[in-house]
């Protein structure tokens, strides 16, 4: 059983969801030699989040961020407010998809679906850039 644990840092984003599934397996160069096992994915901030969507067409990820913003508007009367007006809806888009994902390996490959990708939801203006916990867990060299 092989376990590998790797913090990388992702560049600075603009708000919108982003596409980072090469950027992650970049990071992971063992994956290659793994059989049956898992990639844990962990995003170490509240006010972005973390999701597998379509990979193929640009407008559902604009699509996507459009429908969060209709969900948690920064025109809501928060009583969080002392961060801006964008920090309190990133929270809630955050809790909304989650700061965490899991997803299989099969010969030494993610196993996502043909129009699947992993991506960074970016939810608020103006921060550096974000950190992710990347653990690999697997065995077997892939045949």
């Amino acid at each position: 059983m092989t376990w590998l644990q790797r913090e990388i840092q992702l560049p600075k984003f603009s708000p919108g969801i982003h596409g980072i599934t090469q950027t992650v397996l970049d990071a992971l160069p063992e994956m290659a030699q793994i059989r049956t096992g898992l990639l844990h994915l962990f995003l170490k901030h509240t006010s972005a989040s973390l999701s597998i969507a379509e990979n193929a067409d640009p407008d559902v990820l604009t699509d996507l961020d459009r429908v969060l913003d209709k969900l948690a508007p920064e025109d809501f009367p928060y009583r969080h407010c002392d961060e801006g007006p964008d920090d309190m809806p990133s929270h809630v888009k955050s809790t909304l998809l989650g700061c965490s994902l899991t997803v299989p390996i099969h010969n030494g490959r993610l196993s996502l679906g043909v129009w699947q990708g992993i991506c960074l939801c970016e939810h608020r203006r103006g921060v550096g850039p974000r950190r992710v916990v990347l653990t690999l867990q697997g065995e077997g060299e892939k045949g």
